[in-house]
């Protein structure tokens, strides 16, 4: 079974001999990927909804393996501290995965690892996290099937922390490899985008300000990596 180059980067960030919980697995191919590579001392999944987890459960019996529990389950919903050390939540929502977190106590415990991924609104997904006291720690750009993803690894720190707009824009990535760069752009073309309409109405002077500063703040970090040759 071969990893899409996402789901190769969500498993690169897991560490090892850790214990792993998959939430909403989906098909169940990061975890039966996981446990061949005998990186993760136990392997959890869970999903929603009955199709995917049999879907799941069909993969994993197909690969021969025995050992990955799987459950039906919202989140992290009857998922014990003992069973993960190691979350991973992506291929959803920013606002779904803020509510899952949200309601998981179990993942407020600084030995738990983070691994997410927002398919949308990942910048309210930077602002809860911030707001909420999880601290972002590494955060990398993939490009996968034509569209620009973000994993980042988080851990919970107990501290509310304020973050910029520039930082809920990129993150923590970095323009000096080519995914990190295509998804910055990505970010500035969506940001230039709203100044821009919004110097047109002329409504929102504190959103269009705010925007326009962002704009610029990115543009003078790929201009400086730009002339830095990379």
């Amino acid at each position: 079974m071969l990893l899409s180059k996402r789901l190769s980067l969500i498993a690169s960030f897991v560490p090892a001999g850790s214990s792993v919980c998959d939430v909403g697995t989906d098909h169940g191919h990061l975890p039966v990927i996981l446990y061949k590579s005998g990186k993760c001392k136990s392997i959890c999944a869970t999903d929603i909804r009955k199709k995917p987890l049999e879907n799941a459960r069909k993969n994993i019996e197909a690969a021969g393996i025995v050992g990955i529990d799987l459950y039906l389950a919202d989140g992290l919903d009857g998922i014990a501290r003992e069973q993960a050390d190691t979350v991973i939540i992506t291929g959803i929502g920013g606002e779904v995965i803020s509510g899952i977190i949200d309601r998981a106590p179990i993942l407020r415990d600084y030995n738990v690892t983070l691994i997410l991924q927002a398919t949308t609104s990942v910048g309210r997904l930077r602002d809860y996290l911030a707001s909420n006291g999880f601290v972002v720690v590494s955060e990398r750009a993939v490009e996968d099937n034509g569209k620009l993803y973000s994993v980042m690894k988080a851990h919970f720190c107990g501290i509310p922390y304020p973050i910029d707009s520039l930082r809920r824009a990129i993150g923590l990535v970095l323009p000096d490899y080519k995914e990190g760069r295509a998804y910055i752009e990505k970010q500035y073309s969506v940001i230039k985008k709203r100044a821009d309409e919004l110097a047109l109405t002329g409504k929102n002077a504190a959103l269009y300000r705010d925007s326009l500063s962002t704009a610029e703040k990115i543009e003078k970090i790929l201009s400086e990596e730009a002339h830095n040759g990379v």
